[in-house]
């Protein structure tokens, strides 16, 4: 039995392809991920961008 473990050659080509297919998966499903959430966070930076802008404006600014 320990021949059996003691010998065993290095990772083979399809151990890397299946680490790449796991690694695209999940690229992939991080993708789909933020092209749901990164409109909605931009519209929420953007909404405090104005508000803290209309608010220096109304308070004169730097003065």
């Amino acid at each position: 039995m320990k021949k059996i473990f003691r010998n065993r050659p290095g990772q083979n080509t399809v151990e890397y392809l299946l680490m790449l297919a796991v690694v695209v998966g999940v690229v992939l499903i991080a993708g789909v991920a933020l092209k749901n959430y990164m409109p909605g966070l931009f519209r929420q930076i953007s909404g405090m961008i104005g508000g803290a802008a209309s608010s220096l404006g109304a308070s004169g600014g730097n003065n």
